[in-house]
């Protein structure tokens, strides 16, 4: 598992969305990795989710992190 905020970010993309983040600056794909950290941390919903299957709470909040397009 990579260690890296922004490789660990981009891997609980999903493959499209993985490679269009991928292209986009490395400022701006730090600041959404940024904004998945904080919201794997804030939500307790993903916490539940996170004891099931990581990588479901890792790509749910992913997916909330570009739904927004916030960091």
């Amino acid at each position: 598992m990579p260690t890296d905020p922004v490789e660990r970010f981009l891997a609980a993309l999903d493959p499209d969305h993985r490679e269009a983040v991928g292209a986009r600056p490395r400022e701006e794909q730090e600041r959404l990795a940024a904004a998945w950290t904080r919201e794997l941390e804030a939500d307790d919903e993903l916490d539940t989710l996170d004891e099931l299957s990581p990588p479901a709470a890792e790509a749910e909040a992913a997916r909330r992190v570009l739904e927004r397009g916030t960091g």
